[in-house]
C-alpha cells in the first residue's frame, strides 16, 4: 500500500511518515500544494492524506484538482478548523473525510484503513442535456465550449433537475434535496435560484431549457436545450 502525504508542517509530516511506515505503508511526503499535486498525477496511490493549508495550493484545490484529473484515490483532508463549512468545503471537492487537527494518530490510522477498505470512489456520471454538460465530481457545469461558473446552491439545483431529467421536480422537491430541515424560509428561494440558473445557462446561449410547469414545478428538457 502506498500513501501520499501533502503536508507543509515538516514534524507532523516526518511524524504522519514514520507512524505509516510503521504500519506497513510505503510514504511519499510533498510539502505545498503543486508538489502534491505533481505527486497526485504521477502515482497511483491507494490514499492520500491531506493538510489544507498549504502553501503554492490549498488543500481543497488540489484535491479539486487531482479529481479534475481523474485522480480517485481517497482522499482524508487534515484541518486545524473546526466549523463545519470548512469541512463541508472539503468535502464538496471531492474529499472523502476528514480530522481535525490536533488529532490522535490512532484515530487517523484508522480513518485512513477504513478508506482504503472501501477503496476507490466511483467518478459520478457526466450528465447530458442537449449542448449542457454537468459534472458532479468536480462540480462544474458547460454550455457547449463554454464553462458556466455556478454557486454551490445553483449547482445543487440544477444537479437535481438534471438527475431527475425529463420530470418534473416541484419546489417541495428542491427544498428537502437543497435546503437542510433547518432552513425555514420562504420555499419562493427556489424561485430565486431558477432565475438565476435561467440567466447563466439559458438567455446567454438564446436557450429554453429550464421549463416552469405551472402549478407542479420545473423540469429540465433535453428535447429544448440544442441549440436554436
Amino acid at each position: 500500500m502506498r500513501i501520499l502525504v501533502v503536508e507543509d508542517d515538516r514534524r507532523m509530516a516526518d511524524l504522519l511518515r514514520r507512524g505509516l511506515v510503521d504500519e506497513g505503508y510505503a510514504v511519499d511526503v510533498a510539502h505545498d500544494g503543486v508538489r502534491g499535486v505533481e505527486l497526485g498525477l504521477e502515482n497511483p496511490y491507494d490514499a492520500i492524506v491531506l493538510d489544507v493549508l498549504l502553501p503554492g495550493l490549498d488543500g481543497y484545490r488540489v484535491c479539486t484538482q487531482l479529481r479534475e484529473a481523474g485522480v480517485w484515490a481517497p482522499v482524508l483532508m487534515l484541518t486545524a478548523k473546526d466549523g463545519e463549512y470548512d469541512q463541508a468545503e472539503g468535502l464538496d471537492t471531492g474529499a472523502d473525510d476528514y480530522v481535525i487537527k490536533p488529532f490522535s494518530f490512532v484515530a487517523l490510522a484508522a480513518r485512513l484503513r477504513a478508506l482504503i477498505r472501501r477503496g476507490r470512489p466511483e467518478r459520478p456520471t457526466v450528465m447530458r442535456i442537449g449542448d449542457l454538460e454537468i459534472d458532479p465530481a468536480s462540480r462544474r457545469c458547460r454550455r457547449g465550449d463554454t464553462h458556466v461558473p455556478l454557486t454551490a446552491t445553483e449547482f445543487a439545483v440544477l444537479e437535481l433537475l438534471a438527475r431527475r431529467g425529463g420530470e418534473t421536480v416541484s419546489k417541495t422537491d428542491v427544498l428537502d434535496h437543497v435546503w437542510d430541515d433547518r432552513y425555514d424560509g420562504d420555499v419562493n428561494i427556489v424561485e430565486v435560484y431558477i432565475s438565476a440558473l435561467r440567466r447563466k445557462l439559458d438567455t446567454p446561449f438564446q436557450r429554453r431549457t429550464i421549463h416552469t410547469v405551472r402549478g407542479s414545478g420545473y423540469r429540465l428538457d433535453a428535447a429544448e436545450g440544442q441549440p436554436q
